[in-house]
């Protein structure tokens, strides 16, 4: 069943007085009464709002009706409550007077009396939260700024080490609050990766560039390499091309099988900004019988 906004109904705001929802539901039966309304759906209008305002004028059931609302419900969302009862005392409204909902909610007593629904669990509320590459890959603690219907609030968040963009963190009991002493909803939090200009995750694998001088390429080094889980040493063979790729084993992603991390070597030319420079380049050209083009 859908949940219904008798607030709306009404033409009122949820902070109306008694006396602004009485004049509203009397202003709007005159116009939409059977008897005397020749609009379209003039019936099913004044259905509405008498049903609206037999939820909202006494304290208790609007009391109830706030809650479910404070809860997360909007009007047209799929509503699980009790299902109706269809047994009716004496000097209740003939059945169909009220919807499904308004029986879940409040019970047969659409006459009178108390608001009969029992305890329910609060929605959960779903949110997205970005970390830093490096906190996904180690874990930890973060904490989260939220602005919900609980106000601003700040919640501490543990990261489990090597969670991916997509996956969720529930957090029992800090969704919306439930009604009728009934338990609050989790957060489900969906987590995003930011961008590290150092590195780039494609599945288990860490995806990073190295740069290196000519001479390193040409003679072979020892370079220190970052990692997510800290600086490495590499071997770099005498000879390497740049987009030549290497393979740090066990340096990717965590989990059961941890990946690897793929550096991929690029050679970065040093401008000749003196003469002295540009004549040991000139120099090379001249020791040197190659051409990269061939």
């Amino acid at each position: 069943m859908e949940f219904k906004d008798y607030y709306d109904a009404l033409g009122v705001k949820p902070d109306a007085t008694d006396a602004q929802i009485k004049s509203a539901y009397r202003k709007l039966a005159r116009k939409f009464h059977p008897d005397v309304s020749k609009e379209s759906g003039a019936e099913e209008k004044f259905k509405a709002v008498n049903e609206a305002y037999e939820a909202l004028k006494e304290p208790s059931r609007r009391t109830s009706y706030d809650q479910l609302r404070a809860g997360g419900y909007r009007a047209g969302e799929e509503f699980r409550g009790a299902p109706p009862n269809r047994q009716r005392g004496a000097g209740a409204q003939e059945e169909g007077d009220f919807s499904d909902f308004f029986e879940s909610v409040f019970g047969n007593r659409a006459g009178g009396g108390r608001a009969s629904a029992g305890p329910r669990r609060g929605r959960d509320l779903h949110a997205q939260f970005s970390v830093d590459l490096a906190r996904a890959y180690e874990g930890g603690r973060e904490r989260i700024s939220l602005r919900d219907s609980q106000g601003d609030r700040t919640l501490e968040v543990k990261i489990p080490a090597g969670i991916v963009a997509g996956q969720q963190i529930r957090l029992a009991g800090q969704g919306y609050a439930g009604t009728n002493g009934g338990p609050a909803g989790d957060l489900i939090l969906e987590i995003g990766l930011r961008d590290d200009p150092r590195f780039r995750l494609e599945g288990n694998q860490v995806l990073s560039t190295l740069p290196l001088a000519p001479w390193e390429a040409a003679l072979g080094a020892t370079v220190t390499v970052p990692t997510l889980g800290g600086n490495v040493e590499l071997r770099i063979p005498e000879g390497s091309d740049g987009g030549k790729k290497m393979r740090l084993r066990g340096r990717g992603w965590p989990g059961k099988a941890p990946g690897d991390q793929i550096v991929t070597l690029e050679i970065r030319v040093p401008k000749a900004d003196t003469d002295e420079q540009r004549a040991l380049y000139e120099q090379m050209a001249k020791g040197f019988e190659f051409n990269p083009r061939a």
